[in-house]
């Protein structure tokens, strides 16, 4: 009896109930954990070490010069990546994509947050897709992947949610958003995937340019 007990409390630690299905906790945990740490650096590199101050503490934690600590993060970053890619790529093995339905609404982006940040795009896609018409993670996840997936084969984008830079001769740098298919529905295929802004105005919210321009204008 004695057993049973602790058995039965062990089992209701590690599932939850959610809608009609049951949350694996333990998994959920782990993927919370894997998510705080792909965004642990990747939010300061990307928007840049302003505060010197910051800079200063970040690189005393760390140990190192606070000259170097950009090239620092992002190995640190990187090796991070790697770990967390390891993870998940059990997971998918074993459960298939993390979705809803296993974790609950908040870890299931988690894995492809790891997917996303690393050179595997191409090989989970179908996953991810397959997740996201299952309502296993939002579409709109999806479809920034499948932007991502073409920017790196070197394809337009559909949805415009990926932009590049540019070096300029005077040694300025030029962030716009990526060439897009079809610059005319843009705006309606985002609307249909579930993107609350504009092309317009996602690209005033990362604070890039955007305009309809060629690959053949930037290659």
């Amino acid at each position: 009896m004695k057993i049973a007990i602790l058995l039965s409390l062990f089992l209701s630690s590690c599932f939850i109930a959610y809608g009609q299905s049951i949350i694996d906790v333990r998994l959920k945990n782990q993927l919370d954990s894997v998510m705080y740490l792909d965004q642990k650096y990747r939010e300061i590199l990307s928007n840049g070490i302003a505060d010197p101050t910051q800079q200063d503490s970040i690189a005393k934690s760390l140990n190192v010069e606070a000259k170097s600590i950009v090239k620092t993060l992002w190995e640190v970053q990187n090796s991070i990546d790697s770990s967390n890619l390891v993870f998940v790529e059990n997971v998918i093995m074993r459960f298939g994509y993390p979705g809803r339905t296993l974790v609950g609404e908040e870890a299931c982006d988690a894995a492809w947050h790891v997917i996303q940040h690393s050179s595997k795009i191409d090989k989970y896609l179908d996953i991810i897709e397959k997740a996201a018409v299952e309502k296993e993670l939002p579409f709109r996840l999806y479809a920034m992947m499948y932007d991502r997936y073409l920017v790196n084969n070197k394809k337009e984008q559909v949805y415009g949610t990926q932009v590049t830079r540019l070096h300029l001769k005077n040694g300025e740098i030029d962030w716009f958003v990526y060439p897009v298919k079809n610059p005319k529905k843009v705006n309606k295929l985002r609307r249909e995937v579930g993107f609350d802004l504009s092309v317009e105005d996602n690209a005033k919210r990362l604070d890039v340019k955007y305009r309809v321009v060629k690959i053949s204008e930037i290659m």
